[in-house]
């Protein structure tokens, strides 16, 4: 009994000593689901066991706006999350909150592995701001069997919204009990097409060149996509869950074979593949479809990136950057994009899934995969730089969605543009 006191009182000290020299690292993310949460579990499993004086500590807290929003108000009240993954449209607040710190600035990283349109969008006044993670476009899903059903080919799925129509027309007289398309109602959808067009969504080169001012909702590239979907509504080609940002909803309604095509992100290629499996159908991958006799100057960077708070100690941030390095490197981010359908975001993931010959065993990943590698670098493929971006995009939904109520494509589109505007203007106030 003695020497078992004694023993205990020998590791005490050093037990306590080492709990308090451990850094603890807080992450908060937005993926909720197991495939994904569980992923990111397990990475921060990994790398704590490799790394005993860092605790990292992942944590689901909600999707992009909720996130974003919580963490500008724990930093402000002192109580920052280390690493926070903050959704593309979120870059320019998440810069202008004051909140966080470049990870470029925290120690020397090299970032020539990362695909250079990635990196390049989060990286601003010649530093980079955040660590690219989840990196994604929209593509085209489709049902093989249903397009079979209707008389349709498989292989020659629609690259037009001229194509798209003209399938719907023939799946609504094939009468499979099927609708033709669906998708969830989401701004960034909206500014994918406009870069596909050569449009930015906003003014002052997407907010790069200086602060945007005024979206573009009056071009013609915004009409285009607004009356697609009022073609789609009047003729009763669309089906969606009538609600706003659904992503799960809409992926529901076409992994449960009630529609025939469907667009979404890329980063769903992974979930959807299970839900076909479950419902027994062949899932097909495509490209974006766009509006007719337009050159295709490509997809709009979505997902999110990895940011670091500034207001916390420099042994702290030093070890969130290396688990966001150790989160991104080579072989995890090819494990990544394997698991989801997210880009590969460095080059020597790509090779590696290359010499593993991962392209020709996942056909649909690679599908995805060109059309970004394939898109034009412009300011209207760079994407949107605002503070205002939520609010923007939600006033974007909203305007779409009244279409699909009955309002006129043109009535729609100014009320957006008035609303969206004011929305900047009330935005930049705050940086004169």
């Amino acid at each position: 009994m003695r020497k078992l006191t004694l023993l205990l009182a020998l590791l005490g000290p050093a037990t306590v000593q080492l709990a308090q020299a451990q850094t603890t690292v807080e992450f908060w993310h937005t993926f909720g689901d197991p495939k994904r949460g569980g992923w990111i579990q397990d990475r921060a499993d990994e790398f704590n066991k490799a790394n005993p004086d860092i605790k990292v500590i992942p944590s689901y807290k909600g999707n992009d706006n909720d996130l974003i929003s919580a963490t500008i108000l724990s930093a402000r009240q002192g109580n920052a999350p280390a690493i926070s993954q903050i959704f593309e449209g979120g870059s320019q607040l998440a810069l202008d909150s004051g909140v966080f710190q470049p990870v470029s600035g925290i120690k020397n990283v090299d970032f020539s592995d990362y695909i250079k349109p990635v990196i390049n969008f989060y990286t601003i006044n010649g530093k980079v701001n955040s660590l690219p993670f989840n990196s994604s476009s929209p593509v085209l899903y489709y049902n093989k069997d249903l397009m079979k059903k209707a008389g349709l080919d498989p292989k020659k799925p629609p690259t037009t919204f001229g194509g798209l129509l003209a399938d719907c027309k023939k799946i609504e007289t094939a009468r499979i009990g099927a609708t033709c398309f669906g998708m969830s109602i989401n701004g960034w959808f909206v500014e994918n097409w406009m870069a596909e067009q050569g449009q930015t969504f906003l003014n002052n080169d997407n907010g790069r060149k200086g602060r945007a001012t005024e979206t573009n909702l009056d071009t013609q590239a915004a009409k285009n996509i607004f009356s697609f979907f009022k073609t789609l509504q009047d003729n009763k080609y669309y089906s969606y869950t009538g609600k706003i940002e659904d992503f799960d909803g809409s992926d529901a309604i076409f992994t449960n074979q009630k529609v025939v095509f469907h667009i979404t992100s890329t980063s769903k290629i992974g979930n959807n593949s299970d839900g076909a499996k479950r419902a027994g159908f062949e899932l097909g991958v495509g490209v974006l479809p766009i509006p007719n006799s337009t050159k295709r100057n490509g997809v709009v960077l979505g997902g999110a990136s990895l940011w670091i708070a500034k207001a916390i100690p420099k042994a702290k941030a030093e070890g969130a950057l290396d688990f966001a390095l150790y989160m991104t490197n080579t072989r995890n981010m090819a494990s990544w994009h394997k698991l989801t359908g997210y880009y590969p975001v460095r080059q020597s993931s790509i090779k590696l899934l290359r010499g593993e010959g991962w392209f020709t065993k996942a056909p649909l990943q690679l599908v995805a995969f060109n059309q970004q590698t394939n898109t034009i670098a412009s300011p209207a493929t760079a994407g949107a730089l605002t503070g205002a971006g939520p609010q923007t995009r939600k006033i974007v939904e909203e305007a779409l969605q009244k279409v699909l109520n009955g309002t006129s494509v043109d009535a729609a589109l100014k009320e957006a543009k008035t609303r969206a505007d004011a929305a900047l203007t009330e935005y930049n106030a705050n940086f004169k």
